[in-house]
C-alpha cells in the first residue's frame, strides 16, 4: 500500500503541475507533509535545500530521496518514475500522433521549422556559455580550453567525457 501512496504523491502533482520542478514543489509538499505526513515542513525544506545544491532536475532528486526515506529503494524508484511518468506519457502520445501523420504536409512543414529553431537556441546557449566563461576565467583560458577540446573531439576522436575532464582539470589546476 505504501508504494501506491508514494506513486500517487508524486504522480498527481506532476500531472496537474505545469512549469517543471519549481512549479510542482508546493504540490509535492502538500502531499508529503500535509496529506501523508511523511515529513515535517522543516524536513521538507531541508530536503529542498539539499536538492538545490545537487545537479540535475530538482523534482526527480527530491522524489528519489523522499521515496527512499519512506519506502526504501523500491520507494525511491517508484517516486522517481511517478515524477517522470506524466512527461513520458505525454511525449509518447505526441510522438505517436506525429508518427501517425508523418506524411502530412503540415507535419513535414513543422519538422522543417524545428531544426532552425533548435540551431538558433543552441547558438544562443553556446554564446552564453562563451560569454560567461570569458567573464569568469578570461578570454585566454577560454580559447585554450576551447582549442584543446576541439582538438580532442575532432582530430583525436576522443569521447566528450575526456574533453570535460580536461576542462575540469585545467580549471582546478590553473583557475582554482
Amino acid at each position: 500500500m505504501i508504494y501506491w501512496e508514494i506513486f500517487l504523491a508524486f504522480f498527481i502533482p506532476n500531472i496537474v503541475g505545469y512549469g517543471g520542478g519549481p512549479a510542482i514543489i508546493p504540490l509535492v509538499e502538500n502531499e508529503v507533509v500535509g496529506r501523508y505526513g511523511w515529513m515535517t515542513s522543516q524536513q521538507f525544506a531541508e530536503t529542498l535545500a539539499l536538492g538545490n545544491t545537487l545537479p540535475s532536475p530538482i523534482a526527480t532528486k527530491m522524489a528519489g530521496y523522499i521515496g527512499y526515506e519512506v519506502g526504501g529503494i523500491g520507494g525511491g524508484v517508484i517516486a522517481t518514475f511517478a515524477t517522470v511518468a506524466p512527461s513520458l506519457l505525454l511525449m509518447l502520445i505526441a510522438l505517436g500522433t506525429l508518427y501517425r501523420y508523418r506524411d502530412s504536409i503540415k507535419v513535414k512543414s513543422m519538422s522543417q521549422w524545428v531544426r532552425p529553431v533548435i540551431m538558433v537556441l543552441m547558438a544562443y546557449l553556446t554564446w552564453s556559455f562563451f560569454d560567461e566563461g570569458v567573464e569568469s576565467a578570461g578570454l585566454i583560458h577560454v580559447l585554450i580550453i576551447g582549442a584543446a577540446a576541439t582538438l580532442m573531439l575532432w582530430k583525436l576522436k576522443l569521447h566528450p567525457v575526456w574533453a570535460v575532464a580536461m576542462g575540469l582539470g585545467y580549471g582546478a589546476l590553473l583557475l582554482g
